[in-house]
């Protein structure tokens, strides 16, 4: 049953509000002031709370503004109640983000209607939630055991082949088969090193405090690093005629070194993975009043707007279609990276005809 509980410190419309939704169906209770209402809230889990705003002591903005602050109560929405009807109360109330905002009398059907309308919305979030949830997990199902057993196996399986064969293998099949076990363990490697670069971002990003950079960890030579990893890329892949770099002439940017290769490794690399051979490949720079605008512009597979709405760490798009490798932690890491050093990050495209991400770095100037 739909639990409500209403926070009033008028006991007679209290307990009329309180009758009328029982009546309705609902199982409704109520607290006489804002600090018993958090400890009922907290105690009780209700679906939805409806509160007043004018009351003694904690009014109702505080009882919203400590509701959101706990993790426990801060989805359950909240309807506010009040005399009063001027913007700047309604403003207020929106701003701490209240649900709806109902002026006192109202109708019976008034209420009825916000609460039915605010449970739907509910009801609608917790599904979208529990789809991507659903997905999250097949993703996590599917991808993690292969990502790790994969490159395992080769490690395991030519390293064991070149235990027993040692004697008899000729000097070109011990370099082939050393091959393999480079280039399984390189995948093995970077795999880590994304997960562990992505939860290091997590905890700034969560934390809500932004790295001390030293100026001297900052990407000097901007250019330089840009062309220098690209065209390490451009060289793993082997598309060397695929691939142009336009840049203006910048020194430092506002983002460590490291993160700019990082930023500029996962978008570039995405842009060869998914685009065939002989495709452009499109990487550009230009300085545009204070900041850095970098795109890259590919004609590969695309984007959807469901996709781009998706991005986030362990999800893959088409993997079994695309044949990808990888956890998904490529983009999740760049829109990671945008969000704790503030950089503005975008994608635009649609699927089958390419996709183009832009950034937009503020650029380093000496105090």
């Amino acid at each position: 049953m739909t639990k409500i509980l209403i926070i009033e410190d008028h006991n007679d419309l209290r307990e009329d509000i309180i009758e009328m939704l029982e009546l309705e169906g609902y199982q409704a209770f109520g607290a006489e002031d804002g600090a018993q209402g958090i400890d009922v809230a907290r105690m009780k889990m209700p679906d939805l709370i409806v509160c007043d705003i004018m009351m003694p002591g904690m009014n109702g903005y505080e009882v919203l503004e400590t509701l959101r602050a706990y993790s426990d109560t801060a989805t359950i929405p909240v309807i506010f109640l009040t005399a009063r009807a001027e913007k700047v109360s309604r403003r207020q109330g929106m701003v701490l983000g209240a649900d709806d905002y109902l002026t006192k009398p109202m109708m019976v059907n008034e209420l009825l209607d916000s609460i039915k309308t605010q449970l739907r919305k509910r009801q609608e979030l917790n599904e979208i939630a529990n789809k991507h949830l659903e997905a999250l997990r097949q993703n996590i199902a599917t991808a993690l055991p292969h990502e790790f057993r994969t490159p395992l196996n080769t490690i395991i399986g030519f390293s064991e082949m070149l235990k027993t064969e040692a004697q008899r293998l000729k000097p070109d099949q011990v370099i082939g088969w050393s091959e393999h076990i480079n280039s399984a363990a390189k995948r093995l490697h970077r795999l880590v090193e994304n997960y562990l670069y992505y939860i290091r971002l997590q905890v700034a990003h969560q934390s809500k405090t932004l790295p001390e950079v030293e100026e001297a960890d900052l990407a000097h030579d901007a250019t330089y690093i840009l062309e220098e990893e690209i065209l390490r890329l451009v060289s793993d892949y082997k598309r060397y005629n695929d691939v142009t770099m336009e840049f203006e002439f910048v020194q430092t940017l506002g983002i460590p070194s490291a993160d700019l290769s990082k930023v500029v490794k996962e978008l570039v690399e995405n842009a060869l993975k998914f685009s065939h051979v002989d495709t452009p490949i499109h990487v550009s720079g230009r300085i545009v009043e204070d900041n850095y605008q970098l795109s890259i512009v590919d004609k590969g597979i695309g984007i959807s707007d469901e996709q781009r709405e998706e991005i986030g760490a362990y999800m893959q798009f088409e993997r079994f279609i695309n044949e990808q490798q990888g956890l998904g932690l490529g983009l999740a890491i760049v829109d990671l990276l945008a969000k704790v050093h503030q950089i503005e990050f975008s994608i635009n495209g649609k699927e089958g005809e390419g996709t183009t991400v832009c950034l937009t770095i503020p650029i380093f100037k000496a105090p």
